[in-house]
């Protein structure tokens, strides 16, 4: 297997699989979710700044929802439905993969590593986003919010896919965009990626290495030099 080695604020990281988050890292889902809490609030008489709604969704979905409804002075379960009723109506070919995501993707796929998600994405939502831009074929699993295990920044799904699939720690990194995601790999012992998809309104969190374009990752991926076989026997 050939490996990626990238350099971070640290020493060099040696890099085989990828776990991924999907809305926000993967697919840049943030313009809908953005307009879909913006008339939500206003189907209930409420305005509030797309700039705040950004930021809230940037750090939770399920915080924003609660922190809007309370800053509306509305009440929590009316204004998620209205909220999820609108967003599931966004279409996931509006929402597309971000520039460089796909051809992460398929050099991950070309070295032998394996692509995942651990995601707080409902699995036929995910599942959809993935058929529509025709990405499912580059990845080896999912943990979506079906499954039986808490959220972010707890790492149980993290290290549930290291179990499934024998992952090693030190070369596998997880990409997130928000802080939850990378306090969940760091807890998990993984190598970790912040995705700066925009200008961050909370501390930013520690990583191993940070980006705002994806093209920057495969240029690392694509420079590093094949793992030396010999010295592996």
């Amino acid at each position: 297997m050939s490996s990626s080695q990238l350099t971070g604020e640290t020493e060099p990281i040696v890099i085989h699989n990828i776990i991924w988050d999907a809305g926000g890292t993967l697919f840049d889902t943030y313009p809908g979710m953005v307009q879909s809490f913006a008339c939500a609030l206003h189907e209930h008489g409420v305005h509030i700044p797309e700039t705040r709604i950004l930021e809230l969704a940037r750090q939770s979905t399920q915080d924003a929802i609660t922190t809007l409804a309370r800053e509306g002075a509305l009440e929590v379960t009316a204004f998620e439905a209205a909220f999820r009723r609108r967003y599931n109506a966004v279409i996931p070919e509006n929402q597309l993969p971000f520039p460089g995501v796909i051809e992460v993707l398929a050099a991950i796929c070309a070295q032998g590593g394996q692509n995942l998600i651990v995601t707080h994405r409902r699995r036929d939502s995910l599942d959809a986003l993935l058929d529509a831009h025709n990405m499912r074929a580059y990845f080896s699993d999912r943990i979506t919010a079906e499954d039986p295990f808490p959220r972010k920044p707890d790492p149980a799904a993290l290290n549930e896919m290291v179990k499934r699939h024998a992952l090693d720690r030190a070369t596998t990194l997880l990409i997130g965009d928000r802080a939850l995601d990378l306090d969940a790999g760091r807890a998990a012992g993984l190598r970790t990626c912040l995705f700066e998809s925009g200008p961050l309104d909370e501390p930013y969190p520690q990583a191993d290495l940070r980006i705002t374009a994806f093209a920057t990752l495969l240029a690392l991926l694509h420079q590093s030099p094949p793992l030396n076989h010999k010295a592996q026997r």
